[in-house]
């Protein structure tokens, strides 16, 4: 336990006693949970803002122009929406270019592979290679290999999706894995349940002392085709070619804008998602949802005339898909102790179930169950939308560096049945987006945030942050 913990403690015990005999929070906020809710489920300008944001700026990889422009269109509308202190953090975020890339069968027959490379890739050498594929499900069956039937090749990782979890670590360590071996490149089945011969990118990494070899996705199909071959004998000859770069760090920036709180403007309750997408598709499910379902949520508390105590900050992260540099800035920069939660939506558009409770690790446990119990009692209100479930886990890649500074953060619990179908794919495409789905994931939101930015307590007790001087946060909102 902390030297603060016992403080805190203590004032959790404060708290309970001071709110004894008050209503549940359901109670207390019924009447503006139903204002949310219905002009949340009447609207259409969710659907109609991520519309524009998918058709207009399309994918936002960092470094990119486009995602530049997304950015510049977003501070444009949120100072259009009558928030407070919109702003940029600025923020500097790799640039990795993909170029022109092929992948093809040319022995024992010719074939065509869709392929995509991996973010961070290096490229072949001019004009390609070419060499033998070997092909292994899982990193025990390459081992067994060995250098003699892995060197001067290409080895194909055919591993079947089990989970994202699961299943991504051969996106991410299996380049250095086979270079280790002597591979010239490597290919891995694409991380997913389903294909339809649609390929699928990410992030993969190096290995300091290790050789950097090209590392690019294959769909699904293809790598059963190579699968097949090589184990019917006909040792299978891949042509790959890919002109990938990392180019010097680019400036970028976190989006921030603010509903500023009635009593206690110091303290803050953050809504956001990432605002970079991969550069293939539209970035609708990742991440171009989850920043409208935040900022939509806090644009509606601001509509309906609801004024919390505490300020609700919109947070629009920047170079999550190939860094985390946004939220590592975010984290670093600004007063976490002074955050009561902070929600992230990172996992598409499905219908959410709840949200996920990620507590940081040196809070009391006794804190943390009561922390635990104001959700479930604040999660009453979700029931008629379907998202009252409470379950404790991460919150998500970018509101995790808030956590690790001692912040309470909350990933929105989507359904992700369809997204890993076409989650980093050019098939992530706002045509995908259910807007009933939208508008009640925006209301969700928007109740859980307004309830823990007004509630009389904090979700989990802190020693009180000093006093903001008056210049205070007028001059941390206009950091730029």
């Amino acid at each position: 336990m902390s030297p603060r913990a016992p403080l805190a403690f203590l004032m959790l015990l404060a708290a309970s006693a001071a709110s004894a005999g008050e209503p549940p929070l359901h109670e207390r906020y019924r009447e503006a949970a139903a204002r949310i809710t219905g002009a949340a489920l009447q609207s259409d300008h969710a659907y109609e803002r991520l519309a524009v944001l998918c058709d207009r700026h399309g994918h936002r990889l960092s470094g990119s122009p486009r995602l530049e422009a997304a950015i510049d269109w977003c501070l444009e509308e949120m100072r259009a929406d009558g928030f407070r202190h919109v702003r940029r953090q600025p923020v500097m975020v790799p640039r990795w270019v993909r170029g022109e890339e092929s992948a093809a069968v040319v022995s024992p027959q010719e074939h065509e592979l869709r392929m995509l490379g991996l973010g961070g890739s290096v490229g072949t050498p001019e004009g390609g290679l070419v060499a033998e594929a070997v092909v292994v499900e899982d990193f025990e069956e390459l081992e067994a290999l060995g250098r003699e039937k892995v060197q001067g090749r290409i080895v194909v990782y055919d591993a079947p999706f089990t989970s994202y979890g699961e299943t991504v670590k051969y996106r991410v360590n299996g380049a250095r894995r086979a270079a280790k071996l002597g591979a010239v490149a490597s290919l891995v089945r694409s991380v997913g349940p389903a294909s339809l011969d649609t390929p699928h990118t990410g992030g993969m990494s190096y290995e300091e002392g290790v050789p950097k070899i090209p590392h690019a996705a294959i769909t699904i199909e293809g790598a059963t085709l190579l699968h097949r071959l090589h184990e019917r004998g006909d040792r299978p000859v891949v042509r790959l070619e890919m002109n990938g770069q990392t180019l010097p760090d680019s400036e970028s920036a976190n989006v921030i804008a603010e509903l500023v709180g009635s009593e206690l403007p110091h303290e803050v309750v953050v809504v956001g998602g990432h605002v970079d997408a991969w550069d293939v598709g539209q970035g609708a499910q990742d991440d171009g949802a989850g920043c409208v379902i935040a900022w939509e949520a806090a644009r509606l508390i601001h509509e309906l005339g609801l004024k919390p105590r505490r300020t609700i900050r919109v947070v629009l992260w920047t170079n999550e898909e190939n860094g985390t540099r946004g939220a590592k800035a975010y984290a670093n920069e600004h007063a976490i102790e002074d955050h009561v939660a902070v929600f992230e939506s990172d996992s598409g558009n499905g219908p959410a179930a709840g949200f996920r409770l990620h507590l940081p690790d040196g809070a009391p446990e006794e804190a943390k169950a009561e922390a635990l119990r104001l959700m479930e009692e604040l999660a009453v209100l979700l029931r008629p939308l379907g998202s009252g479930r409470i379950r404790t886990g991460g919150s998500g890649a970018d509101a995790g560096y808030c956590v690790k500074k001692g912040a309470v953060g909350l990933g929105l619990d989507h359904d992700t049945s369809e997204y890993f179908k076409i989650h980093h794919t050019p098939a992530d495409t706002f045509d995908k987006i259910v807007k009933k789905d939208l508008d009640e994931n925006v209301a969700t939101m928007a109740i859980a945030a307004f309830v823990l930015a007004d509630m009389p307590g904090r979700l989990l007790p802190h020693s009180p942050p000093a006093p903001p001087e008056p210049e205070r946060a007028t001059a941390s909102f206009s950091r730029r």
